[in-house]
């Protein structure tokens, strides 16, 4: 049985898509994921995969005297995954970037061992500038991204198979949701949004005469006493539930979370993060923007997210461009790739 290490992490959106991959390839080959103590150590062990932990230094985009310890502690952080990779011996390397995929990546180029790194994002992040050119495939979920890079292909993004088979009838009853109004599905990412939570909850009447409401406001973030037809949820492992119901999403732009919503045809508002940010967010979604499959709303103009809602809800041309749009799950062809490679 041929053997293939995932690693990604630093946030959900380094590691939900490799899951996506991961499930299906469970019963032919062996897996393991490679990360640091974040997000991927609970996303993954919830799964019930086995995990190795190599602690890699995050780089702050802004000066502080941490960075100065970088360069030590990612020697060590190298070393730990060099030895790790010598004895697991894998046949494969499958990143889906963050800093903590860096020493995993580092150690398979420097064994040999083939390395396939994902990139979901427009513009690519440092983890793949950095390793880009020794891995067989740089993959993409943009087209315009893979043409940066010589081994550069797009594939599309990866997107679980369970997300693409929602039935409504049963969401609605797994939600307690009750018909007569459309579904506003609200996503603010892995750990809840505070812009986005906000502005939902200080326009909740206005919007509760229009949409049934399904919140997804992150850990720590539930409202008491939440009026009738609001549900909220800290976090939700059902997604496919959750877009099930959606007639319209109010979301971040995390490229992951835009191309399922564009592969279920589902109209939204995106809200992207800019503070503390790279940017990566804003891209993804003016991208989307300009082709005409969804509406964008500045941070700054969330006072008119209940007039966005409901212009965008009604809006005909983004219905037919959705329609029209060629938006699929790429995990098919990322498993096409790894077949012939291993």
């Amino acid at each position: 049985m041929k053997r293939i290490l995932f690693t990604g992490g630093g946030s959900a959106g380094h590691v939900v898509p490799n899951l996506a991959v991961m499930n299906e390839l469970k019963y032919t080959h062996r897996i393991t994921y490679m990360g640091t103590g974040g997000i991927e150590h609970t996303l993954i062990g919830n799964a019930g995969y086995p995990f190795f932990r190599v602690d890699c230094p995050k780089l702050v985009r802004s000066f502080t005297l941490e960075n100065l310890k970088i360069p030590h502690r990612l020697k060590q952080a190298k070393r730990e995954a060099l030895a790790l990779l010598n004895r697991e011996k894998p046949d494969l390397v499958f990143s889906k970037g963050g800093f903590a995929s860096y020493p995993a990546v580092k150690a398979a180029q420097k064994l040999g061992i083939p390395v396939f790194t994902h990139e979901s994002d427009l513009s690519p992040g440092l983890c793949t500038k950095l390793i880009a050119k020794k891995c067989k495939y740089v993959l993409t979920s943009f087209p315009e991204t893979a043409e940066l890079f010589k081994n550069g292909k797009c594939v599309g993004s990866p997107i679980r198979r369970e997300i693409l088979n929602g039935e409504k009838s049963r969401a609605m009853r797994k939600f307690c949701l009750p018909a007569g109004l459309p579904v506003l599905l609200v996503l603010g990412g892995g750990s809840g949004s505070l812009a986005i939570n906000s502005a939902i909850r200080n326009n909740l009447p206005a919007l509760l005469k229009k949409f049934r409401i399904l919140h997804l406001c992150g850990k720590g973030n539930l409202l008491d006493n939440p009026p009738a037809g609001y549900v909220q949820r800290e976090f939700e492992t059902d997604m496919g539930s959750a877009y099930a119901c959606a007639d319209l999403v109010l979301s971040r732009a995390g490229s992951n979370t835009v191309f399922e919503i564009l592969a279920l045809k589902k109209p939204a508002v995106l809200v992207p993060l800019e503070k503390n940010s790279r940017g990566d967010q804003l891209e993804n979604a003016l991208y989307f923007e300009k082709r005409g499959l969804c509406a964008v709303l500045r941070e700054e103009n969330l006072s008119e997210l209940p007039t966005t809602l409901s212009r965008t809800i009604k809006n005909a041309d983004l219905a037919s461009a959705l329609k029209d749009a060629d938006v699929s799950n790429g995990t098919p062809a990322i498993l096409e790739l790894i077949k012939s490679c291993i």
